[in-house]
């Protein structure tokens, strides 16, 4: 008999190229091959995803993703056949080495969907070009090359400048625009070394051309759709992850449509995809841009295939969202043998899923860029992915559909009046949008910036639009008909605010009396053709209301919004089990987000899903739209990150109830002053410190306290803005900053403690709090919560200690009043005399980035539990107990995933401020390999044989003297800067001396371009210049993909994790 068990495979950790979307899509996918009566096994290495739930596969693994784990689950486990493409470029991957090293032939394991010999092809830069011009299709000129030598020459025969692109990689990583022979070695070299292959593509640059995707589907017939065509307004050259999309295409004539639909659809079908599959293609730029370039490409084709994505895409969870057709799910049933004429379309419930969508709205999507955080990175895009999330705006017009979404970016930038601090720039940066709108207010037009910038006249036109449109309104009366206008255009009340120099409240209460409200449309996949069963809505200022309140109780879940460093998808998971539990308790979930990437904003998670901004304007719309009355209905914020907390005050201020801890509550928690009082109150002690908005006033505090202090503004999200501060001249220098990105908040500066730092989650229901377990971080203090290791439970806490933690956890609960969720961050300083002191750094009256982890290793469903809590039960009516469960027979290890690399400029030193995008679990019943499955799915992996360069400070190294002999008894070499070396010597170890200075041979920089080294550990002592000293050893290891390390414990716990020992997969199910 035939098994019926598949396995699918996770995409691992959220990193820049490959984020939230795969999420969604695996989650999908086990949706839709449990409905066809499937046993779903799931491998996945990231604990903060929907799709490693044990109630959404049958088994669920959370492990490194490795050849051996997957080939111990298949003895195991015993499925038939394998799903590999719903897990971006790294499922892909390891599909494909499953199947080269026979391991799947040797377990009868079938590869589901799309054949490896077509994946091959597709991935296989040359495979690909051949097979291109085997069916007429026109490929750029390329030679796919595997050494610098043979990309040299290919680059002289094509003609520079030339893209350079990488086999077998995901967001264009390890490629570029190369110019010249300088830039084409160092792009030529990165890519062959973080090709999967070894191998780079040399191709013609098309810059300036207009690029356009289709997503497609083909089931097993031969049946092939179109679900949505996109264009990327970004011309050539600028990575599609880092384009502004719209769909459908708004400058394409029927023609050019069909030409290039006709294509995609013979790609496929010569393909033989079995599934969802993602086609990029360029096509000739207009006439404007023809002359800026000062090429009219005569002698080229009208267009050219640039890549196809055999798989479940970026793209794919765009197409689905704008479209509202469920492409990983249809996907999946496809895998497993089925075909479109078969597949019911969930969505409308009547059609079957062999229609083809249409659209009678607009869809953008804008990527949310890191560089709020990393303000010194090189924010130029090109080829090689830097956004780590998205935004999605859906409206009637572009320019609507265009303003909605820069609304929900939540980057400080709500409108096009925001300046931008690079103005000057031509190269395409993620300010283009405000700068080409400030160019046009100081006279510039529509036909200047398309010749600038080579986007499209019909999109600065659009732009010129809405810059005409903030004139009239400066200069007008607001009566009815200008404010109908505007409101139509997209333009939020807080930005008509702005223009008039009024508060948006005012705005509001303007267009509330003069009767001009929103109405919500439904997107249902099919243009109101067949009536859907979905409950998906967009705002827009039109004659029907298509969303009637629903009835009986209910309640909103805020979102989290885009994905970005200090708010990642853990929020999502949140969001998503809160609505899922409100359902289950009977009460209608109304979910609110701005995110296509995430299982949130899936047509099935909630009741009612709105996509829209997460700002108090569409709240508040969606508040009253829903609500039969005056009387408001409450609305969830716990759940969705900061973005849903600072939510709160503002609903407050309107009288909108909250479910769970109140805005009162929340303002306790979060200002400075007020929770001082809470903490003197719950008899817990606080670092010294204040709130100042004054420098002067910092420096008495600083002084007060004794240096180093560390500073933070109120409010905020991911430690942004967050620093250690070691001298005056530091403090000094970080006001003159602060300037830029804290304005009008105050800042908190607190005595820096070094100890221990706990971090706790815990329900409370205002009287008895439960703690599911009690996590410590390797590093110490001062490394920001979401950049450190955690481990569960706590292995280096005394019962005395773990009873104060959990006392002052019951007491500050209590005492401020919480209802549902909170995180705390404890400190545990140890004195000489073995006597300790605890401290409480932060509370955070809401879900945290460990509310997915503590739950899955526990098995403890917080959110669940919280929402129960919301609703008024208590926690001694449920049963899972009070205060702190045992620990369980088991080690969980959170480690965070950095992309650094992806970020050129950006220092990769670790302290308050975060700067990870993502997580992965080790867990076991034996401590060393705990960490060492964590560091595996981190991809870092250091044995006997890895040479270590060391260049640590002063003050660090008498605490490095045990991590030192460890790598020395561990047979590692070492190498180390002057100072280092001689500290080493002293030690009387062997260790080899380099230089730190740049300028004299045999320099850190070079053993580590010459591969010498396998890892590096640079400790700074924390002052600005320091940090700049060791800056490019820390980037340099980086690029190179050598771990580096900037705290010592982190350095050491990846050498415990050095074992010979073998390490077996264990389903999360039998933990416990």
């Amino acid at each position: 008999m035939i098994s019926k068990s598949v396995l699918v495979i996770g995409s691992g950790p959220i990193i820049i190229g490959q984020a939230a979307e795969f999420d969604y899509a695996g989650a999908q996918a086990c949706k839709s091959l449990r409905e066809e009566g499937y046993k779903v096994i799931l491998l996945n290495s990231n604990p903060a995803t929907i799709m490693t739930d044990t109630d959404i596969a049958d088994r669920v693994y959370i492990e490194p993703l490795t050849i051996e784990i997957v080939e111990d689950i298949l003895i195991k486990e015993n499925p038939f056949g394998i799903l590999g493409t719903l897990g971006g470029q790294t499922g892909l991957n390891l599909t494909a080495e499953l199947h080269n090293r026979g391991i799947l032939d040797k377990y009868n394991v079938k590869i589901l969907g799309t054949s490896m010999e077509s994946i091959e092809i597709a991935e296989d830069r040359d495979k690909f070009r051949s097979f291109l011009l085997d069916i007429n299709q026109p490929a750029p000129p390329s030679q796919a090359v595997n050494n610098y030598i043979d990309a040299l020459n290919a680059a002289e025969e094509i003609g520079y400048p030339v893209v350079v692109r990488p086999a077998y990689t995901l967001g264009g990583t390890g490629g570029g625009i190369a110019n010249n022979k300088s830039e084409l070695k160092d792009i030529v070299n990165s890519g062959i070394t973080l090709s999967r292959v070894g191998q780079v593509l040399i191709e013609k640059s098309l810059f300036g051309w207009k690029e356009i995707e289709y997503e497609v589907m083909r089931d097993n017939n031969g049946n092939v759709i179109t679900i949505c065509n996109m264009e990327n307004i970004d011309p050539m050259g600028v990575h599609t992850g880092d384009s502004i999309v719209v769909a459908p295409s708004q400058t394409l004539n029927d023609k050019e449509y069909q030409m290039l639909r006709t294509a995609s659809l013979d790609i496929i079908t010569n393909l033989k995809i079995k599934g969802a599959c993602n086609v990029q293609l360029a096509l000739k730029p207009s006439m404007i841009v023809k002359e800026s370039i000062g090429n009219d490409f005569s002698e080229d084709p009208e267009y050219y295939v640039i890549e196809v994505n055999p798989r479940v895409s970026r793209s794919s969870a765009l197409a689905s969202k704008a479209t509202g057709y469920p492409i990983a799910r249809i996907a999946s049933k496809i895998a497993i043998g089925k075909n479109l004429d078969e597949i019911t379309n969930p969505v409308t419930g009547r059609t079957f899923s062999v229609f083809e969508p249409s659209l009678d709205y607009c869809v953008v999507k804008i990527p949310r860029w890191p560089f709020d955080k990393f303000p010194n990175g090189n924010r130029t895009l090109g080829t090689q992915m830097k956004a780590t999330g998205e935004v999605m705006g859906i409206e009637r017009s572009f320019e609507a559909a265009l303003l909605k979404s820069i609304r929900s970016l939540e980057n400080n930038k709500p409108d096009l009046m925001c300046k931008s601090e690079i103005l000057d720039n031509n190269d395409p940066t993620d300010d283009r949008l405000w700068i080409i709108a400030e160019h046009l207010r100081k006279g510039s037009d529509a036909v200047t910036e398309t010749k600038r910038t080579y986007i499209d006249y019909w999109f600065t036109n659009a732009l010129e639009k809405i810059i005409d449109m903030e004139n009239e309104i400066n200069k007008k009366k607001l009566d009815f008909d200008l404010l109908r206008r505007a409101k139509t255009m997209g333009f939020s009340d807080a930005y008509i605010a702005k223009i008039k120099h009024l508060s948006e409240s005012n705005v509001r209460t303007i267009r509330k009396k003069l009767n001009i409200l929103p109405t919500f449309k439904m997107v249902d996949t099919c243009a109101a053709e067949f009536e859907a069963v979905t409950t998906y809505f967009y705002s827009t200022y039109d004659e029907e209301n298509e969303a009637i309140p629903l009835s009986g109780e209910k309640a909103l879940v805020l979102g989290s919004g885009p994905i970005r460093i200090g708010q990642g998808i853990e929020f999502d998971y949140c969001s998503v089990h809160a609505s899922m539990s409100l359902k289950e308790n009977g009460v209608k979930s109304i979910l609110i987000n701005s995110n296509p990437e995430t299982v949130s904003t899936d047509f099935d998670t909630s009741s009612r899903l709105y996509f829209e901004p997460l700002d108090s304007e569409s709240i508040l719309d969606i508040l009253e739209n829903e609500s039969a009355d005056s009387n408001l209905i409450s609305t969830m914020v716990q759940f969705g990150g900061q973005t849903a907390i600072n939510m709160s005050q503002e609903l407050g201020k309107n009288k909108a109830p909250i479910l769970g801890s109140n805005a009162e509550v929340i303002n306790l928690a979060s200002d400075r002053a007020e929770f001082e009082a809470i903490a003197k109150k719950s008899l817990v002690m606080q670092p010294a410190g204040g709130s100042v908005t004054k420098l002067s006033d910092a420096k008495k505090i600083a002084e007060k306290v004794g240096y180093p202090v560390i500073l933070r503004p109120s409010y905020v999200l991911g430690g942004r803005a967050m620093e250690i501060i070691y001298s005056e001249r530091d403090l000094s220098s970080y006001f003159k900053r602060a300037k830029n990105f804290v304005r009008g908040q105050s800042i908190l500066v607190d005595q820096y403690i070094n100890g221990i730092e706990i971090e706790v989650d815990a329900l409370c229901d205002t009287e008895e709090i439960l703690i599911p377990g009690i996590m410590q971080h390797v590093e110490r203090a001062g490394i920001h919560s979401g950049d450190s290791i955690a481990i569960y439970p706590a292995f280096d806490l005394t019962q005395e200690e773990k009873n104060a933690i959990v006392d002052a956890t019951k007491s500050l609960g209590k005492t401020l009043g919480i209802k549902g969720l909170m995180n705390i961050q404890f400190i545990v300083k140890r004195d000489d005399k073995s006597k300790f002191t605890l401290f409480v750094i932060e509370v955070n009256p809401r879900s945290s980035r460990t509310i997915p982890f503590i739950s899955k290793v526990t098995g403890v469903p917080m959110v669940k539990l919280a929402t129960k809590i919301m609703l008024n039960e208590k926690l001694s009516n449920l049963s899972y107990g009070i205060g702190l469960r045992e620990n369980l027979n088991l080690f969980a290890v959170k480690a965070p995933v950095f992309s650094m690399s992806k970020l050129s400029g950006v220092d990769t030193f670790l302290g308050p401020e975060m700067k990870s995008t993502g997580e992965v679990m080790g867990i076991d019943q034996d401590f060393h390999v705990a960490i060492k499955k964590a560091f595996i799915s981190k991809g870092i992996e250091i044995n006997n044989q890895t040479p270590f360069l060391l260049s640590i400070a002063d003050r660090d190294k008498v605490e490095a003297t045990g991590f030192i002999k460890q790598l020395v008894e561990n047979g590692n070499k070492l190498y180390a800067t002057e100072g280092t070396y001689k500290f080493i010597k002293s030690l009387g170890c062997g260790v080899t001396m380099v230089n730190k200075i740049l300028s004299r041979s045999n320099t850190v920089l070079n053993i580590i371009d010459e591969g010498k080294v396998g890892a590096v550990l640079n400790t700074v002592t924390g002052d600005r210049a320091s940090l700049q000293d060791g800056y490019h050893i820390r980037r340099r290891a980086t690029e190179s993909s050598i771990p580096c390390y900037t705290s010592i414990d982190t350095a050491l716990a990846s050498v415990m994790a050095i074992s010979d020992e073998k390490i077996n997969a264990k389903a999360i199910n039998d933990y416990y």
